[in-house]
């Protein structure tokens, strides 16, 4: 699968992991990487989903379209399947998602550690 980011920000904390390391730390920047790769490792995010692995779920609200994918405890990685609409037969037509960013959510808490 293919990246897209949300914003130039995004773009070269994910471009950088030493980087990225810097701003979170080794471990979530270690667990991060790993998400990453388990995602360019599918064809597509409908293959990706059938995984398991991170526990992708869709959120809702203010990020409606986007879906979660744990890291480590409350801390996820937010991206988007780069596809017209969410219905299984266009996640299996598109080979890319959009990178939004490493957030916390906890409760109501919803605070990016790399927005």
């Amino acid at each position: 699968m293919k990246f897209k980011y949300e914003n130039r920000t995004v773009e070269k904390y994910f471009s950088d992991f030493e980087l990225m390391k810097k701003k979170i730390g080794k471990d979530l920047t270690r667990n991060t990487k790993k998400r990453c790769d388990q995602l360019k490792a599918a064809v597509n995010f409908s293959i990706y989903l059938c995984t398991g692995l991170g526990k992708p779920h869709s959120l809702s609200g203010n990020l409606q379209g986007y879906y979660g994918i744990t890291i480590s405890g409350n801390i996820r990685l937010i991206v988007k399947p780069d596809a017209e609409n969410l219905d299984p037969v266009s996640l299996k037509k598109y080979d890319s998602v959009i990178i939004k960013g490493v957030m916390d959510y906890h409760g109501q808490k919803q605070e990016w550690l790399i927005p």
